[in-house]
This record gives C-alpha cells, structure tokens and sequence, in this order.
C-alpha cells in the first residue's frame, strides 16, 4: 500500500453566515470532506488570526469557538465547533517555523476563529479531527507567508491537512452595498473579474514570481484587497503544498458581487496515488 500525501487546500470562507447559508460554496464545502481521505489532523491559516512580528500556533488542548462578528442571526451565536486541539502538533509546528527562521511561539489561550470554524463546521461537522490554527502577519507580505507555508510542507506527508483559509477577493466596502440590500447574487463587477482571471491563470501556470508580485502586477488588486490578510492564507497553502505542486479550482463562485469566493487545490509534486 502507498502513502496517500495530502494536498493543501485554499478556501474563502466569506460572510460567517456561509455556516448556515444556502449558497454554492457553502454546498461545496459540504461535500469537500468527500474527496479526500480523512486527515488526523487540520492545519488552519486564517486570515482572522492576526499577530503582527512573528506567528502565533494555537496549543490549547480544548479551544473555544470565537464568535467574532456581529450584526447576524442569533442561531449563528449558538453554533460550537469542539473539535480538540493538539499540543503536540503545534509544538512540533513551532519547532519547524523557528528552524526555518521565523519569530514562532504557541499560544495557549486562542480558540477557534469563524476562518476556522466556518469552512469546518460545513466540511467537518462531527468536530471529531483535532484542529490547529496559525497567524498571519498583517505587516508582511506573499513572500513571508509562502515562505510560512514551506515550512509546513512535510505534513501533508504525515495526514495532516493544511488549509488557508481567506477571501479570494476583500473588498467589504463593495460587498456591503449589496449585503444591505439583503442580496447575494449581485452581477460580479469588471474589476473583480479581472483580479480573478489573472489570479487564476498564474496560479495555473504556477507562476509563483509574478504571484508574489500580485500588488504590483495584477489587475486591481487594491481594490479588490484593500488589505491583504484575506489573500495571504493562499500564499500559506500554496508554499505548504511545495515545489512543482499541481494546481486547480475546486469551487469558483461570488457573493454580494465583490466576494469571489474562489477555492484551489494544491497537490505536491510527490503525491502518491491513493492506497487501494
């Protein structure tokens, strides 16, 4: 039998309501769990877990489930995500980050994050797979956080699932234009189609210099990422998926026009076909 190396996974997770929403990519993150054989552990890059000169690794063994947001239906206050920590794992993780050159500590008091619990809630509902979460660097780049990712890449060889958990595209300003008006399906604007469209081409094409260029180089990339904490969990999934790594969309769809909800796949060069 052959090991089965896990890929790594970007998902937008969107508006926290995605939990109980009925939308295409709340189907899609349903049946996600699906297509992959079950991990021992998850690995989470959210975009909402900002510590700004170094990374943070949650090693409570019990994390609590943060509802931070406001404004939405009270039953989404009422959902828990127990899923378990790890200690060992995120020790592990810290131990890998520090070797690699980076400020890492674990943080002991730090639950569950709705870029945590949201897309798992959907894909993992049993909460029954220990889960650890990571920081991104508000104050850093595409650079930082692939090179972050990196440094994570022998544990899709060890069952554990890494996941960056973000927004394809950001802009929340936009987005609420259409989130008063109580829709969700709004036309996708020109300038969010272009920023996805160059996004995904060089994603495809596994251009992973002019990736990390995308602020300079990508149509409106400022407008669609104001700030870039949402899109820098692709940057960790993508390092964390390593050299040569085998890129595709999963899920391609948007909500209140300026939200892609665009989700990608990376599969490691060295990926064995599944046992059988």
């Amino acid at each position: 039998m052959t090991k089965r190396v896990f890929p790594a996974l970007f998902l937008s997770h969107g508006s926290p309501d995605t939990a109980i929403a009925d939308t295409q990519a709340a189907a899609w993150l349903r049946q996600m769990a699906a297509d992959l054989p079950r991990p021992r552990a998850i690995v989470v890059a959210s975009a909402h877990f900002e510590v700004s000169g170094g990374v943070a690794v949650s090693a409570d063994p019990h994390p609590e489930t943060i509802h931070d947001f406001g404004g939405f239906a009270p039953e989404l206050y009422a959902m828990q995500y127990p899923a378990p920590g790890e200690p060992e794992l995120a020790r592990r993780i810290v131990s890998d980050l520090q070797a690699a050159g980076f400020a890492a500590k674990a943080m002991d008091k730090r639950g569950f994050d709705h870029g945590v619990w949201v897309p798992l809630i959907l894909a993992y509902p049993d909460a029954d797979i220990p889960v650890v979460s990571v920081s991104v660097d508000p104050g850093q780049g595409p650079e930082h956080h692939f090179r972050l990712g990196q440094a994570l890449s022998g544990l899709g060889g060890e069952g554990v699932l890494v996941i960056g958990s973000g927004s394809f595209t950001h802009n929340l300003g936009e987005a609420f234009k259409a989130l008063r008006s109580g829709r969700r399906d709004v036309d996708v604007p020109e300038w969010v189609q272009a920023f996805t469209e160059w996004m995904n081409d060089r994603l495809a094409a596994d251009d992973i210099e002019a990736l990390l260029d995308y602020r300079r180089l990508a149509p409106y990339a400022v407008k669609n990422h104001p700030t870039d904490e949402h899109l820098l969990p692709l940057y960790v999934a993508l390092g964390a998926a390593g050299d040569g790594s085998t890129a595709r969309i999963v899920h391609d769809s948007a909500e209140f026009g300026a939200l892609a909800m665009t989700m990608w796949r990376f599969d490691p060069a060295f990926a064995a076909a599944p046992a059988a």
